[in-house]
C-alpha cells in the first residue's frame, strides 16, 4: 500500500502531454496575472487522518508557514507532509515531503521540491519555473512549459480559488501541470454537493473528481472523489480513492489559521 497516492487524490494528475509546438511562439509575459482569492493565507494548517482499509495508517498535513521572496515576488511557502503512524511503520514506513513556493498574486509556482521516503524507495525531485519566459529547469535540463504551469501542490491550491457556485454536474476545469520533464493537461470534474461528517466537524461540501491517467505523478486504480467546503475557503474535508489493494480515505481531523469563517460548517 502506498500512502503517497493520497497526494494526487488531493491534487491533480494528468491525462495527456502538451508538446512544445503547442506553446505560443512569444510566451514572455510583461505583466503577470493576478487572482483575487479568499481561500487560504499564511498560518493555515490542515491535519488529516489517512486510513487504509479501516486502519489509521498515517497522518497528512498541509501548512502555509511563511511568505518567501522568489525572483522579486512574494510567495506562499506551502508544505505537504505524509507520515505513517508508529504502528503502521512496522509494516510500511512513509516519510514524504512536498514544498512549493506559490506566487501570492497569481497563484502559480516558482519553485517545487519533492522528497519521497517510502519503505526502501527513495526519490527526490525539484523544478524551478520561469513563469515570465515559460521555461522549467530541473537537474536534467530545461523544458518549455505552458503559461502559468503548476506543480502537484500548487495545482490543488489553485483549484481552491475556483468559484463552484454556478457549477453543474459534469462541468470541467482545465489547467496544466509539470512533472519530471513533461507538461500535462489536467481536468477536474464537478460532481455536485453533499453534507458529510468527519472528526473536524460536519460540513456542506462540493464534490470534485480529478481525472487521472498514467503519465502524471501517479496512477489511480479507480475513481478519486474530493470533498471541499462549499464556501470561500474550499477546505479539503475528505478524499476517497481506490488503490491496488483496498482503498485509502483521508479525513480532516483538525484545522487552524483559516482565512476567515467557514460558512459551510454545520454547527
Amino acid at each position: 500500500m502506498h500512502l503517497k497516492k493520497f497526494l494526487p487524490a488531493l491534487l491533480v494528475a494528468a491525462p495527456f502531454a502538451v508538446q512544445a509546438q503547442d506553446l505560443p511562439a512569444d510566451s514572455t509575459f510583461i505583466e503577470l496575472r493576478k487572482i483575487e482569492q479568499e481561500a487560504f493565507a499564511v498560518g493555515e494548517r490542515l491535519v488529516f487522518d489517512v486510513g487504509y482499509s479501516f486502519i489509521v495508517a498515517g497522518e497528512a498535513v498541509f501548512s502555509i508557514p511563511a511568505i518567501q521572496q522568489v525572483n522579486g515576488r512574494d510567495c506562499y511557502q506551502i508544505r505537504f507532509t505524509v507520515e505513517s503512524t508508529p504502528t503502521f511503520s512496522w509494516i510500511y514506513t512513509v516519510d514524504d515531503l512536498y514544498e512549493t513556493l506559490v506566487d501570492v498574486e497569481g497563484i502559480y509556482p516558482w519553485r517545487f521540491t519533492q522528497r519521497i521516503r517510502e519503505g526502501k524507495y527513495r526519490f527526490d525531485f525539484g523544478a524551478e519555473f520561469d513563469q515570465r519566459n515559460n521555461v522549467a529547469t530541473t537537474d536534467k535540463g530545461e523544458y518549455p512549459i505552458p503559461p502559468y504551469v503548476h506543480d502537484a501542490v500548487s495545482a490543488f491550491f489553485y483549484v481552491r480559488t475556483l468559484d463552484f457556485s454556478k457549477s453543474r454536474p459534469g462541468d470541467r476545469t482545465i489547467l496544466h501541470n509539470f512533472y519530471k520533464d513533461t507538461s500535462y493537461t489536467l481536468s477536474v470534474k464537478f460532481l455536485g454537493r453533499q453534507q458529510i461528517e468527519v472528526d473536524a466537524g460536519t460540513f456542506n461540501c462540493v464534490l470534485v473528481e480529478p481525472l487521472m491517467k498514467e503519465g502524471g505523478l501517479f496512477k489511480s486504480e479507480g475513481r478519486i472523489i474530493i470533498w471541499l467546503t462549499d464556501d470561500e475557503r474550499k477546505i479539503p474535508v475528505k478524499v476517497s480513492t481506490k488503490v491496488v489493494v483496498g482503498s485509502i480515505d483521508a479525513e480532516l481531523r483538525e484545522y487552524s489559521g483559516i482565512n476567515g469563517p467557514i460558512r459551510a460548517k454545520v454547527e
